[in-house]
């Protein structure tokens, strides 16, 4: 444990704290001096105990209400979080939905493609049968005129 002097309203007091917490010690008494001497210059000497009353009474309102504002910040934060987590559902959904259309279009491209190639085979497979038809046609012509 460690030592530390402090004067509080013009009267020395030894405290004690933990090691390391020397200054921070120091730093709340200065602040804790600071109120009581602003509430004395304001109020007049109403008496050390009920000064002191006064200063405790402020410096826990200045906690609750900064304790409020936190708790407020921190209901913001944990709105925030949700509906960060809520756009990131959304946007993980509609990227699931695009992919799915994408697949989609690719399938219907390779069946399009798929009966375009199928036609094509066809539309060769009907000229070659018109184109052997003709032929036949054209032999056989020839040779009723050769006949004639």
């Amino acid at each position: 444990m460690a030592n530390v002097s402090i004067k509080f309203n013009n009267k020395e007091f030894l405290l004690s704290c933990e090691n390391g917490q020397e200054e921070h010690l120091e730093e709340l008494l200065i602040h804790i001096n600071q109120k009581f001497n602003h509430l004395k210059n304001d109020l007049g000497n109403l008496g050390e105990n009920k000064l002191l009353l006064i200063t405790a009474v402020k410096i826990m309102d200045e906690y609750y209400e900064t304790k409020k504002k936190i708790d407020q910040k921190k209901n913001e934060l944990n709105n925030l979080s949700n509906k960060f987590k809520e756009l990131k559902s959304l946007i993980y959904d509609y990227r699931d939905k695009k992919e799915a259309e994408i697949q989609e279009l690719k399938n219907l491209h390779q069946k399009f493609n798929d009966e375009i190639e199928v036609n094509h085979k066809k539309y060769e497979q009907l000229i070659d049968e018109a184109a052997d038809e003709i032929s036949s046609f054209v032999k056989k012509t020839r040779q009723d005129n050769k006949s004639q």
